[in-house]
């Protein structure tokens, strides 16, 4: 009898123990499941197909401070961060991915959605770059093909799109470019920036605006609107009306410029920066290096200076067009290496050990 109820107090624990283990198994799999589901109703509401990012970077081990964003802005307000690749290429540079890393650092609660032409459709990995590697460690941001087409549709821009003509044209690739820009903040809003941007500080706050590249111009790089805006839509029919691809930045500087102009029924920017609920910023916010001096951003600069010169600035563009192919010091003072070292430090260790 002793022995009898030996043997089913152990049958007990070893019931119990595979009921525990049964539960523990169940609550895995739902959270597992659960998990799946929430990524996949995410992600099915943007622009294009998702794609899956390599994970050959092990972040935890290799960038623990990609797993600690510097950001502690606002709280997040609707909208996305959008970057665009109109040209094939799958390769991105340092400076691309210092920008995508800058803009998920100060927008930690945000999706930054990077869309490139040269992705495929039907494939659900990306290319074996170690961009693409790097910026996997970053939750907030998505990779995805630009659909063209599909983006233009619903738009005065379709027809536009599909006439062969325009890709004879000189400036095809930029024109495309602020096609694109001005059609994602109308249709989806949120914030657009050029792919040479460094980002420093949150840009939500930023709502309905563009920025002033010199006394009398607007310039596209940085866009941040609500979504269906008016402004938006002139922006789309005054690209179409006054089409002309043959004029480097007819399509795009001058294009908004001509358009806040006649919104504001002004003929110098400068008398009237803000109106009708449309801001547009001074230099110092996004454009603190003029496009003449862009030869600056590869002089010393010592940090407090370059803290002084970059006090009320939210980012800096850099003016790749012109300053692509100079040679960056990558461990010196020069004014973007500092940007990098302090906005995109993954990119910059990448630099760093290329070098």
């Amino acid at each position: 009898l002793t022995r009898m109820s030996s043997c089913l107090t152990k049958l007990a624990v070893v019931v119990l123990s595979h009921r525990l283990r049964a539960l523990f198994i169940l609550t895995i799999s739902f959270v597992f499941f659960a998990s799946v589901m929430f990524h996949w109703r995410t992600g099915e509401d943007a622009e294009g197909q998702l794609y899956s990012l390599p994970t050959e970077i092990r972040c935890e081990q290799f960038f623990p401070c990609l797993l600690h964003p510097t950001a502690s802005g606002p709280p997040p307000s609707p909208g996305d961060v959008f970057f665009v690749e109109t040209s094939e290429q799958t390769n991105p540079s340092y400076l691309f991915t210092c920008s995508v890393e800058s803009a998920a650092r100060t927008h930690p609660g945000t999706r930054v959605v990077v869309l490139m032409k040269g992705l495929a459709d039907g494939n659900a990995s990306l290319p074996n770059h170690w961009a693409f590697s790097f910026l996997s460690c970053f939750p907030n941001v998505e990779i995805r093909p630009l659909d063209l087409p599909e983006l233009f549709s619903g738009t005065p821009l379709a027809k536009w799109y599909l006439q062969p003509e325009h890709q004879k044209e000189p400036y095809f690739l930029a024109v495309l470019s602020d096609a694109c820009r001005i059609t994602i903040m109308w249709k989806f809003g949120g914030i657009y920036l050029d792919t040479d941007f460094i980002v420093l500080k949150n840009l939500k706050n930023l709502t309905n605006a563009l920025g002033i590249q010199s006394q009398n111009v607007l310039n596209g790089a940085f866009l941040s609107f609500t979504p269906k805006h008016e402004f938006m839509e002139l922006c789309m029919q005054d690209f179409v009306d006054n089409y002309n691809g043959w004029i480097w930045a007819h399509q795009g500087p001058e294009l908004l410029t001509r358009v806040f102009k006649k919104w504001c029924s002004i003929q110098n920017i400068q008398d009237n920066m803000s109106c009708k609920g449309v801001r547009a910023l001074s230099p110092e916010a996004v454009y603190p290096i003029r496009w003449e001096d862009w030869r600056k951003l590869f002089e010393a600069i010592s940090s407090s200076e370059l803290h002084k010169l970059l006090k009320n600035t939210y980012a800096v563009h850099v003016w790749n067009k012109l300053s692509h192919g100079t040679r960056l010091e990558i461990m010196s003072q020069a004014f973007l290496a500092q940007l990098y070292s302090q906005f995109c430090p993954a990119t910059y260790a990448k630099m760093k050990k290329d070098s």
